[in-house]
């Protein structure tokens, strides 16, 4: 064996030279990398006694893609495109044996080797649009080469892996190897072409899967349009399509160095900037301060959720797909039979789309016990209350709870507002206590707010954040107050919008702001897609509010078919001239003087004071980093990840400018705009939330 740098090193097995990549824990490409490839290569092609190369990685994956900690940073040589030059031009074959996931930059080593193997578990994909970015180092001009216009617009778009038995069907892979014996098999491959005496097989002299797409603009046509509604907004998705398209109109040079440009373009752009910060934003969230890797956790078997609502039975279902038995409390059988239906359906409804078998619906579903008896929560290693935002029931029920739980069972509340300490004072045990806020629909949504609270264990919050991947969840831990994090803020939002609308702003025009800055809706349209109605009643409605006057007609949003917006049977909503008159008349006997309001400044006053809260979240310590604060907007709230959630934003924009916009909104209109200290300090420093 001969050691080539510090990640790499060369044996030779008979006339086959095997080159090891060692760089924990994924063989990101990194400088090492990059060397360690290129010498390998190099050695091999000097060694006489050398007929074929095989470029294999050791540790759980083959080169799982680009060292992004490099992203921005002055470029090393060797660069990556010399790198695989260097191996597509070898006189000799190179064999890339895959193994875990082949991606990004790795996949693009692999397609320039001369024949792929894999093993049936292996991975391979382009996720660089998640980045956004598009390949830079000649997927875009490869891939199509190999399977076609569509099929690798489908793989670069999604950024989606696919399995190896899938590239050896689409004719990525050459040959599949037996589970842990891939060097092994490999090797052999390898032989197999010495003695076959097989050609130098380069990709980028393929041409017939092109063919079939050139003249035909249409077909690229088509794929803008099925995929406009998903990349509203998004830069880098329209890149790729050009590039793939370069492929099939330009020499294969030319189209790797238009490749090239526009990936460089894209990584100096605020959209990747925004979203790589996402990436590593969400990374960071699991991290706890004061919670070591050595902090014990609890063993989470059985689950208890009180309530099978909307949120209860979504929440349910997060811990059956895990593979969690659930048993699921209800006052009446009605409220039990409603849920499991809602439940069952929902399993259904996936099954049709072809992402469930009915068998694995069935397991899920066999997962879940119902019962009227709160005394079944005995045994449950966690319980999860989901009842509406009473604190007088949640108290109940929590002492009630306290009473049937198990020692050591870990308490939770699905609270979206309420003070998670005063809940678990209902208790004897409040080290056992903290809040699970799920989002709605909570099968379907990313985001977990954990609640710490005053007096909740180490080892309760670590259980609780170690518990969140594995049911599909990114956690993020908040601290007790009102809202925690993204309700206290949206706050901040809904206030101004309903200002907005009294000074002459209509519902649509401020809904419409929102929506072209990215947000899948306004908080008009949100309102009415919850339901007006909810926390209202009747009986003590002054018509005090807007709200109060729509829904004391019936409007009560899209479930009667009209509140600020009309609409017809399909939902669909238009603006509603009544509704206008109601807000004129409104503001009229309220004395508020109506006028024309520039849709910058709805922008300005809808998000700045969210950023302002957001500041005096992190002055307060309810919030760990201002990038958990991101996390929490965009996995919870729809925050477009092009611009990389309100705090990420605020650095964009430049806290100064921010900070001038709130004292100017201030004098105009009180203190609702008050800058937090912390903002008026980040910004006389030249400070950003990202570095504080």
């Amino acid at each position: 064996m001969t050691a080539l740098n510090a990640v790499a090193d060369l044996t030779v097995e008979d006339e086959v030279a095997i080159v090891t990549i060692n760089s924990p824990p994924v063989n990101a490409l990194s400088r090492d990398v990059r060397e360690g490839l290129m010498l390998g290569v190099e050695k091999a092609e000097a060694d006489a006694t050398v007929k074929a190369t095989v470029i294999v990685c050791a540790g759980r994956t083959f080169i799982a893609g680009a060292d992004i900690t490099e992203f921005g940073k002055p470029h090393a040589a060797p660069y990556l495109p010399d790198v695989l030059d260097r191996i597509e031009n070898a006189k000799k074959p190179v064999v890339a044996a895959l193994h875990g996931t082949a991606l990004g930059g790795g996949f693009e080593v692999a397609l320039t080797a001369h024949y792929r193997i894999a093993v049936p578990s292996a991975k391979c994909g382009l996720p660089e649009i998640k980045l956004g970015l598009i390949p830079g180092a000649g997927g875009t001009q490869r891939l199509p080469r190999l399977v076609g216009v569509e099929t690798a617009l489908e793989v670069i778009l999604s950024g989606t892996p696919f399995s190896a038995r899938d590239a050896k069907q689409w004719g990525v892979v050459d040959a599949l190897a037996e589970e842990g014996k891939l060097a092994e098999g490999a090797v052999a491959f390898a032989k197999s072409l010495i003695a076959a005496r097989a050609p130098l097989k380069k990709v980028r002299d393929r041409d017939e899967k092109l063919a079939a797409a050139r003249g035909k603009p249409e077909i690229f046509e088509a794929i803008r349009q099925a995929h406009a509604k998903k990349f509203r907004g998004f830069e880098a998705w329209e890149k790729a399509i050009l590039s793939v398209k370069n492929a099939v109109d330009l020499p294969f040079d030319e189209g790797v160095e238009r490749e090239r440009a526009m990936f460089m373009a894209l990584l100096g752009s605020t959209q990747s900037k925004a979203q790589r910060h996402v990436f590593f934003a969400e990374r960071a969230a699991a991290k706890i301060a004061d919670i070591g890797p050595d902090t014990p956790t609890k063993p989470i078997a059985r689950v208890g959720v009180i309530g099978a609502g909307t949120m209860g039975g979504g929440i349910a279902m997060n811990f059956l797909n895990a593979g969690i038995p659930v048993t699921i409390v209800e006052t009446s059988k009605e409220a039990l039979d409603r849920g499991v239906s809602i439940i069952q359906r929902n399993y259904e409804n996936t099954a049709k789309k072809g992402r469930l078998t009915m068998a694995e619906v069935e397991a899920r579903m066999g997962r879940l016990s119902l019962t009227l008896d709160f005394r079944a929560l005995a045994e449950a290693d966690l319980v999860i209350e989901a009842v509406y935002e009473s604190m007088d029931l949640k108290k109940l029920i929590f002492e009630k709870l306290d009473g049937v739980a198990k020692p050591g069972a870990i308490l939770a509340s699905n609270t979206s507002y309420l003070n998670v300490d005063a809940i678990a004072a209902a208790t004897k045990r409040p080290e056992d206590v903290l809040g699970m806020h799920f989002f709605s629909p909570a099968n379907v949504m990313r985001l977990l707010e954990i609640v710490r609270g005053e007096k909740t264990s180490k080892t309760v919050l670590a259980t609780v954040a170690a518990l969140a991947p594995k049911i599909g969840k990114v956690g993020v831990t908040v601290g007790v107050c009102y809202g925690f994090v993204g309700n206290r803020m949206l706050a901040e939002r809904q206030r101004e919008a309903g200002k907005l609308i009294l000074e002459g702003a209509t519902p649509a025009q401020v809904d419409r702001v929102l929506t072209d800055f990215g947000l899948p809706m306004g908080p008009f349209a949100m309102s009415d897609l919850a339901g007006l109605d909810i926390g209202w009643s009747a009986e003590t409605s002054k018509g005090e509010s807007i709200r109060d006057i729509l829904c004391e007609e019936g409007r009560r949003g899209q479930k009667t078919g009209a509140g600020f917006y009309d609409y017809d049977e399909q939902r669909n909503a238009k603006p509603s001239a009544h509704v206008e008159t109601i807000i004129r008349a409104f503001a009229a006997a309220k004395g508020i003087a109506q006028r024309d309001i520039t849709d910058a400044e709805i922008l300005e006053r809808l998000i700045y004071p969210m950023i302002n809260e957001g500041a005096k979240i992190l002055e307060e310590g309810k919030a760990q980093r201002a990038s958990d604060i991101d996390v929490v907007w965009i996995m919870g709230y729809g925050w477009p990840v092009y611009r990389g959630g309100p705090m990420f934003y605020a650095d964009t924009v430049g806290l100064n400018t921010v900070l001038d916009k709130l004292k100017e909104f201030q004098a105009k209109f009180g203190d609702d705009f008050r800058p937090a200290a912390l903002l008026e300090k980040l910004a006389a420093a030249g400070g950003s939330f990202s570095k504080a």
